[in-house]
């Protein structure tokens, strides 16, 4: 099939080479623009542009899809099918009806549970055992299309970053298979039950603000939820460190109040929560490069009771 692809971050770039490797043909690759990135503000470009350019592949960076060039643009490409995946960008009606094929979405969650922006983080956070892809038709609705394929795979101790690349491999395999199910004129189409969704939004830093009433088990969570950005945060003394990796325990000394220090060792220190401890294993100082607990612990004194 002719193919459109549209994708931005790293989640999207393993599909884009499965597609390729699987022969069809990749008329334009549709990415987010350029952005400026660190303290010299030097434009960094989207990791699918990166893979795309490496391919020989066409790259288009509008900044509007919606504009009336740009979709004539897209019309002009000719695409029997468009595959998205976490692009960034609406596609408007306009754009839904140019393929003959339609549009299909790689979203990283078992819809109809956590349409939005952030299902992968939803899920760790929310304690679920299972998570997954869904390949859907889109329609103009939030990620309410039909569905035409899933496929599971179990959350266990995942962080966001790990969880992301193992959803990547899952879905650039089913995205193929679900493309010559469409050619073939096999595809399911099962509708959505609006009743049976949820919705994840956008993440934003002061969803890291840790309140230590909870219980241990649900700040663990949080903090690989979290991981790598926006970060589950504390203070400790003067320290603003971003959590990376935590382990919930048993409370040695229980005198001590929530939200304090209750154990250290030349290891690792443990912070008292709701319920449990929270044993601090990695972490990221302000300003500086993430450490293990041992490195920040060997420079930094930490006290029961703090």
């Amino acid at each position: 099939m002719r193919v459109v692809y549209m994708g931005t971050p790293d989640f999207a770039v393993l599909p884009l080479r499965k597609i390729n490797e699987a022969g069809h043909e990749i008329v334009g690759v549709y990415t987010q623009p350029d952005k400026p990135k660190g303290r010299s503000n030097k434009l960094v470009p989207p990791d699918v542009k990166v893979a795309a350019v490496e391919l020989g592949l066409d790259v288009y960076q509008p900044e509007k899809l919606r504009e009336a060039s740009v979709v004539e643009e897209l019309r002009d490409l000719n695409p029997d099918i468009i595959v998205v995946a976490a692009y960034g960008q609406i596609l408007s009606e306009d754009v839904l009806n140019i393929p003959k094929y339609g549009c299909i979405n790689i979203h990283a969650s078992l819809l109809p549970k956590y349409r939005g922006a952030s299902p992968i983080e939803a899920c760790i956070i929310n304690g679920d055992e299972t998570t997954g892809v869904t390949i859907m038709y889109m329609a103009k609705g939030l990620d309410t299309g039909d569905i035409i394929s899933q496929a599971e795979c179990p959350v266990g101790l995942h962080n966001t970053e790990t969880l992301t690349a193992e959803l990547s491999k899952l879905g650039a395999d089913l995205v193929v298979k679900t493309m010559a199910d469409i050619e073939a004129g096999t595809a399911d189409r099962i509708p959505q039950k609006d009743e049976d969704s949820c919705y994840s939004g956008k993440l934003d830093k002061t969803m890291g603000i840790i309140d230590w009433n909870k219980p241990a088990v649900e700040i663990e969570r949080l903090v690989r939820g979290l991981y790598p950005w926006p970060c589950a945060f504390m203070t400790l003394g003067d320290k603003n460190l971003k959590l990376i990796e935590s382990e919930v325990v048993d409370v040695l000394d229980d005198t001590v109040s929530v939200g304090k220090v209750c154990e250290v060792t030349k290891k690792y220190f443990v912070i008292k929560c709701g319920e449990k401890g929270l044993k601090i294993k990695k972490l990221q100082p302000e300003g500086k490069k993430p450490m293990d607990t041992v490195a920040f612990l060997n420079g930094y004194k930490v006290v029961v009771g703090q």
